[in-house]
């Protein structure tokens, strides 16, 4: 059996107060917030590894650092006691804790260092310290890969986007770009357009879904709940039984598109390819469907779009900053250029498979944090022993997946740049 320890969390940790940020340059340090970074500053307020813990708002939000950063003054930041435990250890141990529980504000959720000082930590030998923080980190270390997998074939996806529908420059029939070969354009109320080209609307392609469901009056059943929060928290839904869903909500359906119709200052676009049966959303999304499947990679784009994302921006109503909001009708009457099927079809063809490995990159990461969240309070609470734990039995990715993992996604990546660069 291994030896677990005592300690009070001011044994393990110094916890600093972080400073104010408004006279700070840009730059390439990360600062951050209780959602994370905020920007990028020109000098770091701590160098070593630390722990971030909110000191203001949601005070779950902690953050394991091993890069300089800094961190603003309704943050604590840490300087950990190496000597009794390693600092990604005492991250997953604080993960388990419920800080909210510990809360001393009134109108703002709040800590106070005298608080969490006084929080016990068990602590076992640095030996088996090391092996839970492994398991832990080769999960997240997973999920990290293929938010970045996503992250890129997104980016990718809106520059053949732009390039396509924006700059005109769609493969000729010759596989030219269109406009600076010399494609024939002409004139519309939006600017110039390439030739059988129209202007048009959204709602001409797509439509508003509103089916309501009511999750309470099946209280036994489990949901897979799509909300603004678990978006935030990395676009992958909760699962929740329906006694705990106390509101009506919307259907999510297969090539749809989430667009949030609350603060769109701050997008929230969220892709739906294949969504679980019990999939259901706030009704603070829209559930924007394309008319015909073959429209769904362009319609899922365009709202990705700085066009669309600045014409909803501008229709907002509301005087509070928090809690503005844009018109249904605004999302989907969106005045724009109609490009032929023909082309949209190309697009299609283009990009339909990297918005699926997307969806598939999502689900795996649905079952990763699911394991992560299953294991971590047993390994942390020593009920679970690591030396009795059979990784294998874990169906975890290997280093050999993990890397044709990542070698996969630079293929969908040359292909999709393939599409935007063909001369």
């Amino acid at each position: 059996m291994t030896n677990w320890k005592e300690y009070k969390l001011s044994d393990l940790m110094q916890i600093k107060y972080g400073k104010d940020h408004k006279h700070l340059a840009d730059g390439t340090y990360p600062l951050y917030g209780s959602g994370g970074i905020m920007r990028y500053v020109e000098k770091p307020l701590y160098q070593e590894e630390s722990i971030l813990i909110p000191r203001k708002g949601t005070l779950s939000n902690l953050f394991y650092l091993n890069e300089p950063f800094w961190s603003v003054d309704t943050m604590f930041y840490s300087q950990i006691n190496k000597e009794l435990v390693l600092p990604k250890y005492l991250f997953y141990t604080l993960k388990t804790f419920d800080l909210a529980s510990l809360n001393v504000g009134s109108a703002v959720p709040s800590l106070t260092t005298q608080v969490l000082n006084e929080v016990l930590v068990s602590v076992p030998d640095i030996e088996t310290q090391t092996a839970i923080a492994e398991i832990l980190s080769s999960l997240d270390d997973k999920i990290e890969l293929n938010n970045k997998i996503n992250q890129e074939l997104e980016n990718l996806a809106q520059t053949l986007f732009k390039q396509w529908f924006i700059d005109f420059e769609f493969p000729n029939e010759n596989g030219e770009p269109y406009k600076s070969s010399g494609g024939e354009m002409v004139d519309s109320e939006l600017g110039e357009i390439p030739k059988g080209w129209e202007v048009g609307n959204l709602n001409q392609i797509a439509e508003l879904l509103k089916k309501n469901k009511k999750p309470f009056e099946n209280p036994d059943r489990i949901y897979h709940h799509y909300s603004l929060p678990e978006f935030d928290a990395g676009k992958m839904p909760s699962t929740e039984l329906g006694e705990k869903i106390l509101s009506s909500k919307y259907q999510v359906l297969e090539h749809s598109i989430l667009v949030s119709k609350l603060n769109p200052r701050i997008p929230r676009i969220w892709t739906i390819i294949k969504p679980n049966d019990n999939s259901i959303c706030s009704t603070e999304f829209q559930v924007l469907k394309p008319l015909d499947d073959v429209f769904f990679p362009f319609v899922n784009c365009l709202c990705s779009s700085d066009g669309y994302i600045n014409s909803i921006q501008s229709k907002v109503t509301g005087t509070s900053s928090s809690h503005q909001r844009v018109n249904p009708k605004d999302i989907i009457n969106y005045e724009m250029v109609l490009p032929p099927l023909s082309i949209v079809n190309q697009f299609y063809i283009s990009v339909y498979d990297s918005l699926n490995l997307i969806d598939d990159n999502r689900k795996e990461n649905q079952e990763l944090t699911n394991l992560r969240d299953t294991l971590l309070p047993k390994l942390i609470s020593g009920e679970l022993e690591v030396n009795g734990l059979n990784l294998d039995s874990l169906d975890l990715l290997d280093e050999k997946d993990f890397k044709k993992k990542a070698d996969n996604n630079q293929g969908n990546q040359d292909n999709l740049n393939n599409q935007g660069s063909d001369k």
